[in-house]
């Protein structure tokens, strides 16, 4: 049974950083193709990032400078650094993972992802 488990969710002041964590079982991150996704209410979920199973990455232009995403196969974790956090950048935070082939096209469509997290609360204040 595959089950993704975000954390490090937090509300933190506008210029300030987190780290989320996205613990997989069931599923190996580094063959995978994994993205981060945030939805703030009364909006559609968007993708933020998304790493192949080559290492491949891709931002949502919005974050791009700001947020990095990261495996740790060892640990079989996807991260997001994010640092200069903006107050637009509140949302509930999920992580998703699909097998490959991981087509660059299609890394922010959340319908290509079979399998998500709970999601870890973002909050940014300014």
């Amino acid at each position: 049974q595959v089950q993704l488990v975000e954390s490090g969710g937090d509300s933190v002041q506008a210029g300030g950083s987190l780290r989320l964590s996205c613990a997989a079982a069931g599923y190996t991150v580094g063959s995978a193709c994994m993205g981060w996704f945030r939805q703030a209410p009364g909006k559609e979920r968007e993708g933020v990032a998304a790493v192949r199973d080559d290492g491949y990455t891709r931002y949502t232009d919005s974050v791009k400078g700001r947020f990095t995403i990261s495996k740790d196969n060892a640990k079989n974790t996807l991260y997001l650094q994010m640092n200069s956090l903006k107050p637009e950048d509140t949302a509930m935070y999920y992580c998703a993972a699909e097998r490959p082939p991981c087509d660059p096209t299609t890394l922010f469509l959340a319908g290509r992802y079979a399998y998500w997290g709970q999601g870890t609360q973002v909050t940014v204040s300014s």
